[in-house]
């Protein structure tokens, strides 16, 4: 990515010297709106510093995790081992309760 670069900064336009003539514009008034225009120059100069900082900040946090959709696939693993799990939980229970309640019909009919 290349470097943007604009053509003044706030000290240059601070710094400007513009030839005089008699009939010539209201050199405070030039001076005055060239503050101005110096405060948004520099504001805008921080604003582009910080959003660089955090398209940087996240672009490493992107590169860190590798893949955006990796949570969603560990979940989804998660969720599908953990109804294989719940299957055989279930599956075993139904095998004790035939045992047990098979025992209690066998001996109710042993009686």
């Amino acid at each position: 990515m290349t470097e943007d670069r604009f053509h003044l900064t706030g000290k240059e336009i601070l710094e400007k010297d513009f030839k005089t003539s008699m009939r010539g514009y209201n050199q405070e008034e030039v001076d005055e709106y060239l503050d101005l225009v110096i405060q948004d120059y520099e504001q805008y100069e921080q604003m582009i510093k910080d959003l660089k900082e955090e398209n940087d900040r996240l672009k490493k946090n992107r590169s860190i995790s590798k893949d955006p959709v990796q949570p969603e696939r560990r979940e989804t693993r998660s969720m599908k081992s953990g109804n294989q799990v719940n299957y055989d939980i279930l599956k075993r229970l139904s095998n004790l309760e035939k045992e047990v309640f098979g025992s209690r019909e066998y001996q109710d009919d042993q009686e």
